[in-house]
């Protein structure tokens, strides 16, 4: 196969050309939710996108690289600041659970998760992306300690952490229809553990 089979988008160096770009992304959304994790290879996602391998490969080194690019460009998930970090809590976890659960990007967190059992590349991968959602979470955590609602030798990350096992729990469980009274009894427990004195 030539390095790029369509010579409508003609391929530009290692910098990316937008429309190839944006052709091997929608493919490769559209392999995992046809075929799924095991279906899903960067034969496929070239042979859909007719893209050269070696294109893809020149923007995305590894096949976990472009799952997560995938999943990054799907994620919309509200952030509450209600100014009370239970309902911070209870809201992030609804948003996210609704995302994972009524678009495919679950379906992608699911395949990259999997991908980095077997492959350090994959695994590097999901490390860096899961330290960077564990800052964002604990911005949360944070913005509540600064207004005096949790004890100030809390760790922000290690409760973003206890956040992120629940999360990941369901979705890799599939179990992301849990009503709002269950997830907010969750928060609460978590909550009790590190409030204030006071409070």
């Amino acid at each position: 196969m030539a390095e790029d089979a369509d010579p409508a988008r003609k391929s530009i160096g290692a910098r990316r050309n937008p429309d190839s770009a944006e052709a091997i992304l929608e493919a490769a959304e559209a392999v995992l939710v046809e075929a799924g994790y095991a279906g899903f290879s960067i034969e496929a996602v070239a042979r859909r996108a007719r893209a050269g391998k070696p294109t893809i490969y020149r923007w995305w080194p590894s096949k976990a690289a472009l799952l997560l690019e995938v999943y990054q460009r799907q994620k919309r998930v509200d952030v509450p600041d209600t100014g009370k970090l239970e309902e911070d809590l209870v809201g992030f976890l609804e948003h996210l659970f609704a995302h994972w659960r009524e678009t495919s990007s679950g379906s992608v967190f699911r395949s990259l998760i999997a991908e980095a059992q077997t492959d350090e590349t994959a695994a590097t991968a999901l490390a860096g992306y899961a330290g960077g959602r564990r800052a964002h979470t604990a911005q949360i955590i944070e913005r509540a300690k600064a207004r005096g609602e949790i004890a100030n030798d809390i760790d922000p990350g290690v409760v973003a952490d206890l956040v992120a096992s629940y999360a990941w729990r369901h979705l890799l469980t599939n179990q992301l229809d849990e009503p709002e009274a269950t997830i907010r009894k969750v928060v609460h427990y978590l909550l009790q553990g590190i409030a204030a004195s006071g409070r």
